[in-house]
């Protein structure tokens, strides 16, 4: 088959691309953004073309064409595309269509659920082979296997028009708050996706939220030891987090892994309890773990000097939390600076005490200007970065132009955290610390 996806190197595009590349279709792409981002790693190596501008390709009448959820329905292509006659087929109904296809596990929640789609389709992918879909921008398509791990977003009730057959949900938070306007409204859509689940259903237990679910047949997991599986005796030691797992109250295993802070280990318990549940070889899933690399973005370290920059792809308030205590638990002698790009105005507005509390926890907070693209700054006029500045004790504004406020911080974490499009600042605090140091 061919697809022409427009927008193809947004991290859920370009995943979708390369996953449906490798399960034998032509893909060619269009993206507003000519210079390189991340996401075209996996694009590059498969030499999928991606098209700028007034170019385009040659499209025939059966090829599917779909579009990233961040583009607009007014966008230049698409109404180019709609004047010549063309249907634009709904992303999620085109990633509905490959896991009605396939044996899906879906992995879904508010937090966690990329590195956790991740560490679950090394296992799974190792165990067995099995194609997966991860919102880094990660995408591979295995033709010799129907097992299919999906990352799964709530969005906009994206999923919604997912088949799963099994589902790991991670935890349930007030987010994407232009779709949903309370938790309740949360907790009832991760309810109807539930059911949805033909197979096993993993949940982690201690999430209060996913506790006040009505799910029937489910396995749990966590710390607390009313879970199915429990996380025993964590410890950091050599530069390690290790723990223990008890399943069914009993011993499963020992584990030593490179990861910091409750979330992540968290978050391999989910992956543990579904490998289980698929009957994978302890062994494999031991081995996975103590030699998983984290997805792209996610508190991804780059040491210069004796200063570390973190790039994160934390947005939300918990995740801006978790990336701090990570980070001081890395690195308890030095201090932690955020650098935060906001995206989103209605999630700044519905979240605002709560982004000032998290971002108040960093020994310094440095804010950028809101940045978003579906949703216009005049429909919220009494929301901005500088109002959320201007409520913590020790924060102040900066932008590529002022980056330089950053010298005069010196054996720091710089956290840069954000899911837009922070690189540019990313890339420059790298050239000044280099310079800073030869």
């Amino acid at each position: 088959m061919h697809f022409y996806i427009i927008g193809i190197k947004g991290s859920g595009t370009s995943a979708l691309a390369c996953l449906l590349h490798d399960l034998g279709n032509h893909i060619v792409g269009y993206d507003d953004s000519v210079g390189y981002k991340y996401t075209m790693e996996g694009l590059d190596k498969r030499n999928i073309k991606v098209y700028h501008g007034d170019e385009h390709p040659t499209i025939s009448h059966n090829t599917i064409i779909t579009a990233s959820a961040a583009v607009s329905r007014d966008h230049h292509e698409i109404k180019r595309l709609e004047s010549l006659g063309y249907r634009i087929v709904p992303y999620k109904e085109v990633m509905g269509f490959i896991t009605m296809a396939l044996n899906s596990i879906c992995v879904c929640g508010t937090h966690g659920k990329t590195t956790t789609t991740l560490m679950l389709s090394d296992i799974l992918d190792k165990a067995y082979g099995c194609s997966y879909f991860v919102g880094d921008g990660t995408g591979h398509g295995n033709i010799n296997s129907g097992l299919f791990v999906i990352e799964s977003c709530e969005f906009n009730k994206h999923f919604l028009s997912y088949h799963p057959k099994s589902i790991l949900l991670t935890n349930i938070e007030l987010d994407h708050t232009e779709t949903y306007p309370n938790i309740e409204a949360m907790r009832n859509t991760f309810q109807e996706f539930l059911h949805k689940g033909e197979d096993y259903k993993v949940l982690c237990g201690d999430d209060l939220n996913i506790r006040k679910l009505d799910i029937t047949n489910a396995c749990y997991y966590g710390f607390d030891d009313k879970n199915d599986l429990v996380i025993k005796n964590r410890l950091v030691k050599n530069n390690k987090t290790c723990f223990d797992v008890y399943y069914q109250n009993k011993i499963f295993d020992h584990y030593e892994v490179g990861m910091f802070g409750d979330h992540l280990i968290l978050d391999c318990a989910g992956a543990i309890l579904m490998s289980i549940m698929y009957e994978v070889p302890k062994e494999i899933i031991k081995d996975t773990l103590e030699h998983f690399v984290p997805p792209k973005r996610r508190f991804s370290e780059t040491v210069i000097d004796n200063n570390v920059i973190i790039d994160d792809y934390a947005h939300h308030p918990t995740e801006i939390r978790v990336t701090y205590d990570s980070a001081h638990q890395k690195y308890p002698n030095k201090k932690i600076v955020a650098i935060f790009l906001p995206n989103t105005y209605s999630r700044t507005e519905a979240l605002f005490d709560d982004f000032v509390k998290s971002l108040s926890l960093y020994d310094k907070a440095y804010l950028m200007d809101i940045s978003c693209d579906r949703e216009k700054s005049e429909d919220y006029p009494n929301i901005s970065s500088e109002m959320v500045k201007d409520k913590i004790k020790n924060a102040e504004m900066i932008s590529l132009d002022t980056i330089d406020k950053l010298t005069k911080e010196d054996n720091c974490v710089f956290c840069f955290m954000s899911c837009a499009n922070i690189a540019p600042m990313i890339n420059k605090m790298k050239e000044i610390l280099t310079e800073k140091q030869s």
